[in-house]
């Protein structure tokens, strides 16, 4: 305080010492409450992260320890409102060296830049200074951007990038950087400023350097002048139009002043109270007693009533914002309509603008009307008045006359012609201009399309084709450069219709005869030109303009204006549209005036060369910036600076007059940027930083009436402190869209009322699409306009002013050329802010992602709204608008692509998605026997189901003989020795090894022989079976058997990937205890091989035999199990969740196996089957390994990695062999459906046919996948396939076979379900096609013998048919337990042996880990029961927990996948509660950052969840096991160590 002290005293402010201790001692209480309620409302945040507190108890705590202390916010010093106001001078100071130095001589930044939009924005950044975000990771190939051509092309086009810039003509007052060491001048500072300029943000240009002057394509300046600097007035525009305008290189707008945030806690959008998500600023963790209270009582929470615990209805509601009670809310009266003052009278105007040129083309034919500069800046040429006339006679004689098509003339009076001419050439363009008038034709400019890929020149196209235009006006030199076709001719655009085009060079035209003459036109109600308008949307449509309003309009800008008859106007604007249009071709010609025009290219070079020209020619109407600082002292006097309003359907909007007409003095109104943002105008001070400066865009022009109407819902009028939607009724603006009556009636025809519902005026206005309001004298402000706005929550954010606030904060470093556009896209019901900037070549990664963190937190501090994604993309790549500038809806479309190929990206869905429904409370005292009585009253039958009984089904006789499987093969060797059991196919469809009955039963006793000699093995012991796919493995697996054995298969490693695969191998033959590896001799080698010993230690091998050269002998007895509870065989499998599991099977499940699959399938030895699969585990093993013995059928074995080398070898098996019955994977079908997708002709001809197919069964551990079944069976219906014939098997580790189609029963059932209500674990079916619905398909009928029920996860009591919940079984073929090293017992008993909490707690079920739910259906089976379907939802041990509500992996994937083209496949997981997904991209690595926005939008729209974590890898990097099923937790585990090699990792804010 002694510093405080001292400086006051310094400053000469004497006080009586005791109002100074009154002051010192509010200051610390102030001070002292201020940090006392942060470190509460800290402890509060980090009670709700931690999960300590629900968030509506976090609210609610927050409001309540707020209460107090707003009274002090609101009455604090403003010194002490920002907590850092202190050291922002301290930062500032150090910035101010390095931003004044002076910028080199092309820099376009400077004009963008405000001194005190920029000393906000980095006091704004002091408060982040500490703040961390993770950085995202990319690999080093994506760093290469192209080639520095890329960055610099030639300049094809006129115009430069800033041409275009949109600028409100407003500002933040600005004052020089300085250097402060003290708080005070933040306090007593007085902006300076003229209250004349009008620029978007004002550029103090340095004496001796060049103002970057680049004007906006819609801002004129008009002047006539004396000396020093012969300049009476300058008009500048501000224009609603539109896509080139917004966000360009100087579309700033007026930034939104900076803004320090007050210390009260902010929306979750702000980025103060709330920390950030990742590292953010460590809070205390203790907690109050008060808080501790709240947490006790929720801890306690009432009973919820009955109905809870049964409705299944259930909403998942959208959060909406509620508005604020603290909200400014406009308070004034009804403003009144606004009337401009009357045209004037007596003059002898003439009777249209071809009267005019006629009577100067005839009376004054030496008078200059247009002189052309070239890029040097000298004058190419001066079309005099008289030459204008007579060559616009010329061409509307040869357009009326010599143009004909077959003997019809090619143009009728009111035909829509197009005229095409460079921004270089305005003589030509205005011959062809008045040439089009004087035929009754109605002319329709348009850019030049430069390339067959012009952004938005498919709209053009669309307008063109709409307007029904067949020709189009050029000239010579640009007719050349324009692109062609091979025949010589111009190219087709894209988009657009057949067009004749005419060369209007002199050469070309013909000179009518002397009696010919135009027909003479009055300015009447016919269309007079068509000027084209580009939409928020990308739309690009024609506003007519009549020629009674062409003519009102040039009357109403000469009166305005005060032009007189041969003055000199200097034109820098686009003549062939807006106001360059308006005033330099057609108003000069009214009054003969003679214009001077600048091609843009000269503006590029030398900037100052159109004020060069105002002092050569004495004259100017031009674009203006705020560059009065800079000229003031030349003699440019501040009144004559005319910043006026445009748009193109109501043409001028407001202008302000010039001093010699004696118009008010300009004004400016200083407003709230809070006010703002609600549409509300609080006038404030300019001490504030958190302030707009606005000035005036003059008076209503003459002759109009103007009102301000509600930007949304019916055009009621606005409040006199109220911003709304500028409407004008005048004889001068434009008359419709062309050919769009809907839109043309609102736009054009709206009718304002008054808050009571009565019409303002019997006469229609025009809606301008400017946002403002009417101040003082009269004058109309502009604040923005209606296509920059973006709606966040309740609030109104303008686009400019974003770019201006992210503009301020380095800008040089990284933008290049200032190119940032601003657009909002709409996620989840709410507008969002997208922010793109080109990034400058030289720009280091690192620096860059400092950067857009610093412009995130800049625009959260000052806008106080959160910035959805950021991205940077390589210089020079953005879609250009016609004059340079960036076309911004060509650029959303691109982003909403994902074909804007950024090089750097940044979301921030975390803090700016605020309106995600609430997380699920679960209810905890919802127990068993409330869900009973719930589902009681609802009238809810459990839900379990059986298959048919096995009793009635089969001999029991027959099933004691079949026990034992080594019997039954004894049995059929003894009784049909030939027999064929197996078939092996090779890739040409070859068999290469069979086996009878009797064969197998031979090669089985060799290996029991073997077994016992070799091996000297025990009863008993464990063998790992290590073969490839065959006949080897089946006589390997019953040789075990023959010797009391128990057998093992094993997966072969992989010859090219042992590194990978042989640790598997190792881990299962060591954890299944196998004392002995049977194995082929060329696997054998492999094993023991010099690379295997650097992927597993080869010495610690079991004994390994190979079965290739065994002797024949026989085993003296074969080995007969003493009961049928004895272990037959370990069935090892890797689970989706990466656990290796093995279970036993008893001899008694195993034949159970066999005898539920033959009953269901058919199955008898004239049966011939094909199998697809692997035989290593679960129902591939069964079907491959047992059920031919069994059953005695023929087993066609088609191995699926022979598909590899030949994808129609198991289709051509399955018609060669005509299998009533098939088998495959997911994967098998999938590799047949893209492989084969265009070859079902190839196949039909080489006699392939399917319409033996009975069932084709479709083995899975998961849930159906319906789109890859439906489409299979479309694809191969040319080939017979029928429709019904595809189904889907369901097995996991406890059982194997639980469902499996057969051949018999009802076809397989689809339902729809909600798929929000399955997150809340209900089932609520729905029409197809509406909402949220999720297609479900039973997964086959359920198996002989097995009962399914479905139980709660927790409680596990049984449920209701409406709930989802985890399937249990009960069956004679369940697997006896988990075979594990360690002998997990709990794991044992909680599997395998599971009873229900209630209802029938004597039957041992299993819990197959899945959930599920049943549903009775309307068919009925073979008993005549009507049919139980069971239907598979997913894992439960992969479903993921967010926000309380239960996620299926698979219905984010299949979102995701959806998204974009280039993502070939999707895992996801969850990674400290952040949400993962893993894509991989089958496209250039260039195109990968795409992804990170479109994978963050659907997760969002669909799923109503935050993605943490966006990771693009190469494709095939997600693991995929034999069942074609994704190991997402291998995939999670191989991104914690870092071992994924992504292509770019994204971390979402």
């Amino acid at each position: 305080m002694k510093c405080r002290l001292g400086l006051i005293l310094q400053r000469g402010l004497r006080v009586c010492f005791s109002v100074f201790l009154f002051f010192f001692f509010n200051f610390f209480k102030n001070l002292f409450m201020i940090v006392t309620r942060r470190e509460r409302e800290a402890e509060t945040q980090a009670e709700r992260e931690a999960g300590d507190i629900t968030q509506k108890g976090y609210e609610k705590k927050r409001a309540k320890l707020l209460a107090r202390y707003i009274p002090l916010l609101q009455g604090v010093d403003p010194s002490l409102q920002a907590e850092n106001r202190v050291s922002g001078p301290a930062q500032t100071s150090a910035v101010a060296p390095k931003q004044q130095k002076p910028r080199p001589a092309n820099s376009r930044d400077e004009r963008f830049r405000s001194d005190v939009h920029t000393e906000a924005v980095q006091a704004a950044l002091a408060k982040y200074k500490e703040r961390k975000m993770p950085m995202p990771s990319k690999r080093r190939s994506v760093l290469v951007h192209s080639s520095v051509e890329t960055y610099t092309p030639p300049d094809t086009s006129s115009a430069s990038e800033d041409e275009g810039s949109l600028r409100r003509p407003g500002r933040l007052t600005s004052t020089p950087l300085q250097s402060h060491s003290n708080i005070e001048p933040w306090l007593d500072r007085v902006i300076q400023g003229s209250s004349t300029s009008s620029s978007a943000s004002s550029t103090s240009s340095h004496p001796g350097g060049r103002p970057a002057a680049a004007p906006s394509a819609a801002a004129t300046a008009t002047c006539v002048c004396p000396r020093p600097l012969p300049v009476t007035h300058l008009v500048c525009v501000f224009s609603s139009d539109s896509n080139s305008s917004k966000g360009t290189a100087g579309s700033l707008g007026t930034p939104g002043g900076p803004r320090l945030r007050p210390v009260s806690g902010g929306s979750a959008g702000s980025g103060l109270s709330a920390p950030l998500p990742v590292a953010g600023v460590p809070v205390s963790s203790r907690v109050s007693s008060k808080i501790q209270q709240l947490l006790n009582t929720l801890k306690r929470p009432k009973r919820p009533p009955l109905k809870e615990f049964f409705v299944d209805d259930f909403e998942e509601l959208l959060e909406v914002q509620q508005p604020d009670p603290n909200q400014p809310k406009p308070e004034g009266s009804q403003m009144v309509v606004l009337k401009g003052e009357p045209l004037a009278v007596g003059i002898p105007w003439p009777p249209s603008l071809l009267a005019a040129l006629q009577r100067w083309g005839t009376t004054q034919p030496k008078a200059p009307c247009l002189t052309a500069l070239d890029t040097a800046g000298k004058a190419v040429y001066t079309l005099t008045y008289g030459k204008l006339w007579s060559r616009s006679l010329k061409l509307a004689y040869t357009l009326l006359n010599k143009l004909t098509s077959k003997n019809e003339p090619l143009l009728n009076p009111g035909d829509r012609v197009a005229l095409v001419f460079p921004n270089s050439d305005p003589v030509m363009f205005m011959v062809a201009f008045y040439g089009c008038l004087l035929a009754e034709l109605v002319p329709v400019p348009i850019e030049v399309p430069l390339t067959r890929k012009d952004a938005g020149s498919q709209q053009v196209g669309f307008l063109l084709g709409s307007c029904g235009v067949t020709l189009a006006l050029t000239t010579d030199a640009c007719q050349k450069g324009l692109p062609k076709a091979q025949t010589g001719e111009v190219a087709t655009f894209k988009g657009w219709p057949p067009l004749a085009w005419l060369v209007i060079d002199g050469k070309h035209l013909t000179k009518p005869p002397k009696d010919w003459h135009p027909q003479a036109q009055d300015a009447g109600a016919g269309t007079a030109y068509i000027e084209y308008k580009t939409s928020k949307e990308g739309s690009t449509v024609g506003v007519t303009v009549s020629h009674a309003s062409l003519l009102a309009q040039c009357r109403a800008l000469t009166q305005a204006c005060g032009y007189s008859e041969a003055e000199t106007l200097t034109n820098v604007l686009d003549f062939k549209r807006d106001a360059g249009l308006w005033h330099g071709v057609l108003t000069s010609v009214m009054n003969r005036m003679h214009v001077i025009s600048i091609p843009y290219a000269l503006m590029k070079v030398n900037p100052l060369s159109w004020i060069q020209k105002v002092c050569s020619y004495k004259g100017s109407i031009s674009s203006c910036d705020a560059f009065l600082n800079v000229f003031q002292s030349r003699g440019l006097r501040p009144e004559v600076i005319c910043p006026c309003a445009t748009s193109p359907e109501a043409l001028t909007v407001a202008i302000r007059r010039p001093p010699d007409l004696g118009g008010p003095p300009p004004r400016k109104a200083v407003l709230s940027m809070n006010g703002l943002s609600f549409g509300v105008i609080r006038v404030d001070t300019e001490e504030k930083l958190s302030v707009l400066t606005v000035q005036d865009v003059g008076q209503v022009l003459p002759g109009a009436d103007v009102c301000v109407v509600k930007v949304e819902g019916a055009p009621y009028l606005c409040k006199t402190d109220e911003v709304g939607e500028i409407c004008v009724h005048s004889s001068a603006t434009g008359t419709a869209y062309y050919g769009l009556l809907g839109i043309t009636k609102s736009v054009f025809e709206t009718v304002p009322l008054t808050a009571g519902g009565a019409p303002v005026s019997e006469r229609p206005f025009t809606r301008t699409g400017l946002l403002g309001f009417v101040g003082p004298d009269d004058l109309v402000f502009v604040v923005g306009k209606l296509d920059g706005l973006m709606v966040v929550g309740v609030r109104r954010h303008n686009a400019d002013d974003v770019v201006a606030t992210a503009l301020a904060v380095e800008p040089m470093k990284f933008v290049y050329r200032g190119r940032i556009a601003v657009f909002s896209v709409t996620v989840l019901h709410d507008d969002r802010i997208v922010l793109v900037a080109e990034q400058r070549p030289d720009a280091s990664e690192e620096d860059s992602f400092q950067w857009m963190s610093r412009v995130l937190q800049a625009i959260d501090s000052i806008h106080q709204v959160g910035v959805y994604c950021l991205a940077l993309v390589p210089a020079n790549t953005l879609p250009k608008a016609p004059l340079g500038g960036i076309h911004i809806s060509e650029t959303k479309q691109r982003f909403l692509e994902g074909m804007l190929h950024p090089c750097n990206v940044l979301m921030c869905p975390h803090t700016c998605v605020t309106n995600l429904p609430k997380p699920r409370q679960k209810q905890p005292e919802v127990g068993p026997a409330s869900m009973i009585v719930g589902n009681l009253v609802a009238g809810k039958r459990i839900a379990q189901a059986s298959g048919r009984e096995l009793a009635h089904l089969e001999d029991s006789d027959q099933a004691r003989k079949f026990l034992f499987l080594p019997d039954v093969l004894q049995w059929r060797a003894h009784t049909t020795p030939d027999h064929p059991l197996f078939l092996l196919l090779n890739a040409k469809g070859t068999v290469t090894s069979t086996a009878t009955c009797v064969q197998l039963h031979k090669r089985a006793e060799r290996v029991a022989a073997a077994l016992m000699e070799k091996a000297r093995l025990n009863v008993g012991d464990h063998v790992a079976l290590v073969y490839p796919p065959g006949v080897d493995l089946i006589a390997a697996f019953y040789g075990c058997l023959y010797c009391g054995c128990v057998p093992v298969t094993v997966r072969p490693p992989h010859p090219q990937n042992l590194a990978t695969t042989l640790p598997t191998v190792k881990m299962i033959v060591e954890v299944s205890k196998s004392a002995c590896v049977l194995t082929t001799q060329a696997i054998m080698r492999l094993l023991k091989s010099k690379d295997a010993g650097a992927a597993v230690d080869v010495r610690t091998w079991p004994t390994i035999v190979d079965t290739d050269d065994i002797p024949k002998k026989k085993v003296a007895s074969i080995f007969r199990p003493p009961s049928p509870d004895v272990l037959a065989y370990l069935d090892f499998s890797v689970s989706t969740t990466g656990i290796l599991a093995g279970v036993k099977m008893s001899h008694a499940a195993t034949s159970a196996l066999c005898r539920s699959i033959k009953l269901q399938c058919e199955l008898y030895p004239s049966r011939q089957i094909a199998i697809c699969l692997d035989p290593y585990c679960g129902l591939g093993f069964a079907l491959w390994c047992l059920c031919s013995v069994y059953s005695g059928h023929q087993s066609v074995l088609v191995p699926p990695l022979e598909l590899e080398s030949n994808v129609s070898l198991w289709l051509s098996a399955v018609s060669q062999y005509k299998a009533r019955v098939t088998f495959c994977s997911y994967s098998v079908m999938e590799m047949c459906t893209r492989g084969l997708g265009t070859q079902t002709g190839v196949l039909r001809m080489k006699g392939v046919n399917l319409s033996c197919v009975r069932t084709c069964m479709v083995v899975a551990e998961e849930r159906p996948r319906i789109a890859l079944t439906q489409s299979f069976s479309k694809l191969f219906k040319d080939l017979g396939l029928p429709a019904r014939a595809v189904s889907t098997t369901f097995g996991c580790r406890v059982n194997v076979a639980i469902c499996l189609q057969g051949t018999a029963g009802p076809d397989p059932t689809t339902v729809y379900v909600d798929m929000r209500a399955l997150r809340h674990d209900r089932v609520r079916l729905v029409e197809r096609g509406s909402p949220h619905s999720l297609p479900l398909t039973e997964s086959g009928k359920i198996l002989p013998g097995v009962k399914v029920i479905i139980a709660h996860t927790e409680t596990k009591g049984p449920l209701g048919d409406s709930h989802l919940g985890e399937i249990w079984v009960s069956s004679p073929h369940n697997a006896t337990g988990y075979y594990t090293v360690y002998g997990e017992e709990a794991l044992h008993a909680d599997h395998f042996s599971a009873r229900l909490s209630f209802g029938d707690t004597q039957t041992i079920w299993a819990r197959t880990g899945y959930l599920g739910f049943l549903r009775r259906t309307e068919l009925t089976d073979a008993s005549g029961e009507r049919h139980d379907a069971l239907y598979v939802v997913g894992s439960l041990d992969e479903t993921l927990e967010l926000r309380g509500m239960r996620y299926h992996p698979i219905d984010i994937e299949t979102s995701v996948v959806r998204a974009h083209r280039s993502i070939a496949e999707c895992a996801v997981f969850t990674w400290t509660n952040l949400l993962v997904v893993v894509v991989e991209l089958d496209g250039l690595e260039q195109d990968a950052l795409d992804l990170v926005a479109l994978v963050t939008n659907v997760v969002l729209e669909e799923h109503h969840l935050v993605v943490g974590v966006v990771v693009i890898v190469d494709p095939g990097v997600i693991p995929i096991n034999s069942r074609g099923e994704k190991q997402r937790m291998h995939l999670r585990d191989g991104f914690l160590a870092d071992q994924l090699d992504p292509i770019y990792v994204a971390y979402n804010m």
